[in-house]
């Protein structure tokens, strides 16, 4: 069985299909006469992993009565202005997207709209008092997963997938070769880069490229990666949600991600009138309940897991921090 090291909530809605978690944080949100007008604006599918994480956490708000949600999704670049307008104009007081492909654009748009908050996950720094934004930050579980894997590999090769080399993709993939190489620092490490947010075929094929070049463990930042292991009979390990539901024999460990503590400062902040034009990133810690690991027990080697476990808990209690490194993986 998956042995579960944090609590979780399901995902809901389409999401659920994948077995997908997001990480419980308590909530902060103040009394409110009424739920905030939330929208959420996906560029993918909220199929997609990242996603997934965002609009699960949004569901559950909405569930608990914290917000009224609406959301967009499979909105292209060339469209997402338009939209964050449109809802902008409708009254919804607090807009969640990502800015990575329309910078420039989504940022003029919040300027136009001083009274309406925006949160966009983005690589740049937030602006104003209403353009807060954050990055995905589970690299420490991703670490931790690491570790695990540096263990296990018995080719001495493992290989990363990812979107395209932006900062947040980058320190996650680093943070699990850090870890492999903490373990076993004769590892080779390889990575490919799909150029695109979400194309599970091709992930696909990257991967099975780097098992044919030897890697036997397989991290995937990108959905699509767990079907080449699959495919080929060897472990992977999962990213931001919970893959080992949908590969269980396939997906030995995942870096989990959690929305829920961003959103919830951010709805605190917007229902109270305070600025929202911050970064919010740092609350995707670990020791804010913002991500953690996930692992099947008896998969890897006992020693490993102790070592792991070690490691873990002094992240937990500030004592140990892991690398942070944005520089594209060699």
């Amino acid at each position: 069985m998956t042995r579960l090291l944090i609590n979780r909530r399901r995902l809901l809605g389409t999401g659920a299909a994948l077995g997908a978690t997001t990480l419980f944080a308590p909530s902060i949100l103040r009394a409110q006469t009424a739920p905030l007008k939330v929208a959420g604006i996906h560029a993918s599918p909220v199929e997609n992993t990242w996603n997934s994480v965002l609009h699960a956490a949004m569901v559950a708000a909405k569930e608990d009565g914290s917000i009224e949600y609406v959301f967009s999704e499979g909105v292209s670049g060339t469209d997402y202005p338009r939209v964050m307008r449109e809802y902008a104009e409708a009254g919804h007081t607090l807009i969640v997207g990502e800015s990575y492909a329309v910078e420039r654009e989504a940022r003029t748009v919040a300027g136009d709209y001083p009274d309406t908050a925006f949160l966009m996950g983005s690589s740049g720094e937030a602006a104003g008092d209403n353009f807060g934004v954050f990055g995905t930050w589970n690299w420490e579980a991703a670490y931790l997963c690491g570790m695990l894997a540096g263990a296990m590999t018995e080719t001495g090769t493992v290989g990363s997938v990812g979107a395209i080399p932006i900062p947040e993709v980058n320190m996650l993939i680093n943070g699990f070769a850090d870890g492999v190489r903490a373990v076993n620092p004769d590892v080779k490490h390889l990575v490919s880069f799909i150029g695109t947010f979400f194309d599970p075929p091709k992930a696909r094929e990257a991967g099975l490229a780097q098992i044919d070049s030897g890697a036997d463990i397989l991290f995937g930042e990108r959905i699509g990666t767990a079907d080449a292991a699959k495919e080929r009979g060897i472990k992977a390990v999962g990213s931001m949600i919970d893959y080992t539901p949908r590969y269980p024999d396939t997906v030995f460990a995942n870096a989990l991600w959690s929305f829920r503590p961003l959103l919830d400062a951010a709805v605190a902040d917007a229902s109270a009138g305070n600025p929202t034009g911050k970064n919010y990133t740092p609350l995707s810690l670990m020791k804010d309940g913002g991500n953690d690991i996930a692992y099947v027990e008896g998969v890897a080697p006992a020693d490993a897991v102790a070592k792991m476990e070690e490691v873990r808990a002094a992240i937990k209690a500030g004592e140990f921090d892991v690398p942070r490194n944005f520089d594209e993986p060699a």
